[in-house]
């Protein structure tokens, strides 16, 4: 009963007005929109809740760490890797229990070849927030890149165990399943 109940009032909750005042808007917790992840009825909702999840995520912590959280996004938008890891090395000495701050940390060594240091962070994400749906696909590509197709299957499905309508998962998953499995899969 209580999850029939769960997801009218979340898709309530995100389809509050931009113009709300954002003290009006009534605020979901983590897990409220994890359950509804699972629960999305489509992937326009589904993408709707991750958006979601990916703000509460990268608004977690102090003014000064979301400050560095969104200049670190920033340059590892525009591909200022040393800049963004400066940014996402303070941030995790900030609030080292945050699992954004490793986890793009994770990214940034990713991009730059650092296949070890990128894995680290990963787990240290997981151990925080073991249900980071982008970690775990992060780990799938890291498992990937090093050869270990089983392995990135494993931990891309594990991230669809956590997101069932992750954009672009069938054609990953089929992809992951033919390298892992062979040519017939």
């Amino acid at each position: 009963m209580r999850r029939r109940l769960l997801l009218p009032g979340l898709l309530l909750a995100l389809a509050a007005p931009a113009s709300f005042a954002q003290e009006r808007r009534p605020r979901l917790t983590l897990d409220q929109l994890f359950e509804g992840l699972k629960l999305a009825p489509d992937e326009d909702t589904a993408r709707a809740i991750e958006a979601e999840i990916w703000a509460t995520w990268q608004s977690q912590g102090s003014p000064t760490v979301q400050l560095l959280m969104r200049r670190g996004l920033r340059n590892l938008q525009a591909e200022a890797y040393d800049d963004a890891l400066e940014d996402f090395d303070a941030v995790i000495a900030l609030a080292p229990e945050l699992a954004e701050g490793w986890n793009k940390r994770a990214t940034v060594y990713f991009r730059r070849g650092e296949l070890e240091n990128a894995a680290r962070d990963i787990a240290e994400a997981l151990a925080r927030e073991p249900r980071h749906f982008g970690a775990l696909v992060g780990l799938s590509y890291i498992h990937e890149r090093r050869g270990d197709h089983i392995a990135a299957l494993r931990a891309f499905e594990a991230a669809l165990a956590i997101h069932p309508k992750l954009a672009g998962a069938e054609t990953r998953l089929r992809e992951l399943r033919r390298k892992a499995f062979g040519e017939g899969i």
